[in-house]
C-alpha cells in the first residue's frame, strides 16, 4: 500500500447505470486523484458496492467541504449508504480479553510493529491477568469483572469507558462473556469477534477434544461482526489448515491458536482500511 496520505470512500447504493461514471466524474471535477478503486455489483441484493482511495493533497478543499459537496451531490441522489475517512487519522481501538493470551498478545505485537497501525487507548478485562503485561506496554487496563449479578452495569461500566477514550472500534481477543443486546445495539458495526470453527457442531468448553474425537480434518476460525444473535454477526474473513490423524488433541488447539490470532488482526485490518461493507447480513471485503 502507499504511504502517501489518502482519503477513503467506501459507499453501497442501489444498482444502476452511471454509477462509476458518475462517482469518478464527480472526484476529477474537484481535482482529485484516485490511488485505488474496487467495484462489485452484487446481482441478488441489487447494490453496488465501491470503495476508492483518493490522493490527499490533490484536493484543493478541505475534507469537510468535499464530504459536503459528495453529499449533496452524488451520495443523496443515488441514495447511498457512504463514509469517507483520513488515512492521517488513526483508530482507535478498544481490546477486550478474558484469560486466553494468544489473540491480546498478537494485536499488541503487531500494534508495537507498526504492522496495525493504530491507537489502543486501553484493554478491558473480566479478569486482572493480563494488567501487568498491558502495563507494561503502557497501555491503561480496565478490570471489569462479570457476574450474574451485575451484568447490566458491567456492560453499561464497558460502554462508559469505550465512549470516554474516544473509541472507534472494539475487538474481543478471546473476551469469553456474551455481550449485553444494549451494548451490541450501541456500538452495532463497530465490534468484531473472533471464534473457531466448530461452531455450532462442537460447542462447549473443549471444542477441539470434541472435533479429535470425531475425526476432523479442517481447523478454521471466523472473523466476524458482533451482533445481539451469538456469533451469527456479518463475516469479515475466514481461514482454514487441514490436520490428521497424527494430531493430538493439543495439537489442534495449538494450530487453533495460530489460526484464530491470525485471521483476527486480518479482519481486524480490512475493517479499519474501510475494506468492508455491510448491507444486512451480507458482507463484501475488497482484499
Amino acid at each position: 500500500m502507499h504511504r502517501d496520505r489518502f482519503y477513503t470512500l467506501s459507499a453501497s447504493c442501489p444498482d444502476q447505470v452511471g454509477i462509476i461514471a458518475r462517482v469518478s466524474g464527480f472526484i476529477a471535477g474537484n481535482g482529485g486523484w484516485i490511488l485505488e478503486s474496487s467495484f462489485h455489483s452484487d446481482v441478488l441484493s441489487g447494490r453496488y458496492f465501491m470503495r476508492i482511495e483518493i490522493k490527499a493533497d490533490s484536493l484543493p478543499c478541505l475534507l469537510a467541504e468535499f464530504r459536503e459537496r459528495f453529499r449533496t451531490e452524488v451520495a443523496e441522489p443515488l441514495s447511498m449508504t457512504w463514509q469517507i475517512n483520513d488515512s492521517a487519522v488513526k483508530k482507535r481501538v478498544v481490546v477486550m480479553v478474558s484469560k486466553q493470551e494468544h489473540c491480546l498478545y498478537d494485536l499488541l505485537a503487531r500494534w508495537q510493529a507498526k504492522e496495525l497501525d493504530i491507537e489502543i487507548p486501553c484493554v478491558i478485562s473480566n479478569h486482572d491477568t493480563f494488567r501487568g503485561f498491558v502495563e507494561w506496554h503502557g497501555i491503561p487496563f480496565h478490570h471489569v469483572p462479570v457476574t450474574a449479578d451485575n451484568k447490566k452495569a458491567a456492560y453499561a461500566e464497558m460502554q462508559r469507558i469505550f465512549e470516554d477514550v474516544h473509541g472507534d472500534t472494539m475487538v474481543l481477543a478471546r473476551y469469553m462473556q456474551i455481550l449485553s443486546p444494549e451494548l451490541c445495539a450501541a456500538l452495532a458495526g463497530k465490534i468484531i469477534n473472533i471464534h473457531h470453527s466448530f461452531l455450532p457442531s462442537f460447542a462447549g468448553a473443549k471444542p477441539y477434544h470434541q472435533a479429535y474425537e470425531r475425526g476432523v480434518k479442517l481447523i478454521g476460525a471466523t472473523c466476524h461482526y458482533v451482533t445481539a444473535e451469538l456469533d451469527q454477526g456479518p463475516i469479515i474473513e475466514q481461514d482454514v489448515i487441514r490436520i490428521d490423524h497424527s494430531d493430538s488433541p493439543e495439537d489442534m488447539v495449538r494450530y487453533g491458536k495460530d489460526i484464530e490470532k491470525t485471521v483476527l488482526a486480518r479482519g481486524l485490518r480490512y475493517h479499519l482500511e474501510d475494506r468492508v461493507l455491510v448491507h444486512g447480513n451480507k458482507t463484501i471485503v475488497f482484499r
